[in-house]
């Protein structure tokens, strides 16, 4: 898949994650199938943050100053320290939107971007400009299931009713 396709896909979830997160009632919102598990409250924020601060933050950093060390990212902190818990979740939804919007004008405006050069990561070794790419949407993918699983699982517990018939989960 190229840079490009990879972009036009990260566009296109913008509408699924829109699509899937509007209008939920707030008593699904803010519900947890475990105290440990996040809340779509809490993987809109995610998504909101992981925008800004990793993927898009992260490639940049590649593309233009590759020897410079990457950003410190505390994505499972974050709930807690941000408290995401608490967060307007239609205003994060938006925010989040406008964000993706960013990314994708930004992604379409490079001009020749060296999608090869890498950086060292601290924890994985050296990552390229396109592994990051790439894994931005392999991350939306990943919470795009975790929503949907989210969604049943709050179904199943409040429906009063068998879903075996449904098929497997």
């Amino acid at each position: 898949m190229t840079a490009a396709q990879i972009t036009q896909r990260l566009e296109d979830n913008a509408a699924v994650f829109q699509a899937l997160l509007e209008p939920v009632p707030e008593a699904q919102y803010r519900w947890k199938p475990t105290p440990e598990k996040w809340s779509l409250l809490e993987v809109i924020c995610h998504l909101y943050d992981e925008e800004r601060e990793d993927f898009r933050t992260r490639t940049r950093y590649v593309l233009e100053q590759p020897e410079v060390a990457l950003p410190p990212i505390d994505p499972v902190g974050w709930v807690t320290q941000r408290n995401y818990g608490n967060q307007d979740y239609t205003q994060k939804i938006q925010a989040f939107l406008s964000e993706r919007a960013q990314s994708v004008e930004w992604l379409r405006g490079l001009e020749s971007p060296a999608w090869g050069n890498t950086n060292v990561h601290p924890q994985g070794g050296e990552r390229s400009a396109f592994f990051f790419l790439s894994n931005w949407l392999a991350h939306d993918y990943l919470h795009i299931r975790q929503i949907n699983r989210l969604k049943y699982e709050y179904f199943e517990t409040h429906c009063n009713n068998s879903l075996a018939y449904a098929g497997n989960w």
